[in-house]
């Protein structure tokens, strides 16, 4: 019987390259000789990407209701966790997602001010008790931040979706909640400063990389 795999998430607010260092990390597994299953969230499957839409969706002539926004990412969690993520960490495939539970803390929690307590009772419903075994927090200043995905959408020639267009208050409560958590959590949860230059975080981010290599064999 396979050892199940390792499941690692990539969490941080807009602007902080996740994208650009969830494929670093894929690559590093990869070279390894490490099965990994790149996926994200919301999304991750085909359901879970159509709620994915209508999550991101500006739709200004109807706004999306508090609740009902965080009952459709428990929903697209849901069809995640059943689809890709459970099957792959059961086969012994690593996961490595951007982002999960930590996400809706800190954006429907901090950003949108929801009872953390009912996100936890969503979290143990829909999640019966799984968490990642690693999270890695890119953090830096929201204003750099945010000039970060002003820029990138000035290159390619994209517009905000309907949480990139929040006010910079939003985006700062969004990380200190995710700060907070880091500290409740250390054992879990490792804050790479992303304001240095790339090469930096990613020699950061193989250090954590390698213990949890060491530890899985």
């Amino acid at each position: 019987m396979n050892r199940r795999g390792r499941f690692i998430t990539l969490e941080g607010g807009e602007g902080v390259g996740k994208s650009t260092n969830l494929d670093w990390i894929c690559a590093w597994l990869d070279e390894r000789g490490i099965e990994v299953v790149r996926t994200r969230e919301p999304g991750g499957t085909p359901r879970a990407e159509s709620i994915r839409q209508l999550l991101l969706d500006p739709a200004p002539q109807e706004p999306l209701d508090d609740d009902a926004e965080l009952l459709l990412i428990f929903a697209a969690r849901a069809q995640h966790l059943a689809q890709v993520i459970r099957p792959a960490l059961a086969r012994g495939a690593w996961v490595v997602c951007d982002r999960f539970t930590d996400a809706t803390f800190a954006y429907q929690g901090g950003g949108r001010g929801v009872d953390m307590r009912r996100i936890a009772t969503l979290e143990n419903l829909v999640q019966q008790g799984l968490t990642p075994d690693l999270t890695l927090l890119l953090d830096m200043p929201v204003e750099a931040a945010q000039s970060r995905v002003d820029q990138r959408l000035g290159q390619q020639g994209g517009q905000r979706d309907r949480f990139e267009r929040e006010r910079l208050v939003f985006f700062q409560s969004v990380r200190d909640t995710y700060l907070a958590r880091a500290a409740a959590e250390p054992s879990r949860m490792v804050i790479i400063d992303a304001a240095r230059p790339l090469a930096t975080v990613q020699d950061e981010l193989a250090e954590n990389l390698t213990r949890q290599v060491a530890l899985w064999r």
